[in-house]
């Protein structure tokens, strides 16, 4: 069965609902966890007319990142420690979600990576929902989708 499972984590509502199912089956199955954040790179600036000007410089941008990347990861990691399911946790910056993902479970060593099916609605939602495609389709790591 599976030994180490990686769980990709955003923080929203399903995501932490993710978190908790790959726990209890981390859990039944005695496996460990790796909670993963890939955490958004700098926006590029694009200059010209009507161009928006964000005041955030690279490196506050890269803080907050770090900052909510942490606190989700925390989050995570409370809830397998009440359930005595042994975690870790990592994060990392990319453009690319589901490369940071696979690179992620690969670099770990997990055999599975556990993650929602889509997150938030909207334009949003279709962006998530296809990051899992993107897992699903590019990882030679089983991934197990919770819906």
């Amino acid at each position: 069965m599976f030994k180490h499972i990686l769980v990709p984590t955003d923080g929203s509502a399903l995501s932490t609902e993710t978190v908790k199912k790959a726990v209890a089956f981390a859990r039944e199955t005695g496996a460990r966890l790796t909670f993963f954040y890939a955490k958004p790179d700098y926006p590029v600036a694009f200059y010209g007319e009507g161009a928006l000007i964000d005041p955030t410089t690279p490196e506050k941008f890269a803080e907050m990142a770090e900052k909510q990347a942490q606190e989700i990861l925390a989050a995570a990691q409370k809830l397998a420690g009440e359930a005595g399911v042994s975690c870790g946790t990592a994060a990392s910056t990319s453009d690319v979600p589901y490369e940071a993902i696979i690179n992620a479970a690969t670099g770990a060593g997990c055999d599975l990576i556990f993650m929602a099916s889509h997150g938030r609605r909207g334009l949003s939602g279709l962006l998530l929902g296809s990051e899992t495609q993107k897992v699903l389709t590019h990882s030679k790591i089983p991934v197990l989708v919770y819906r």
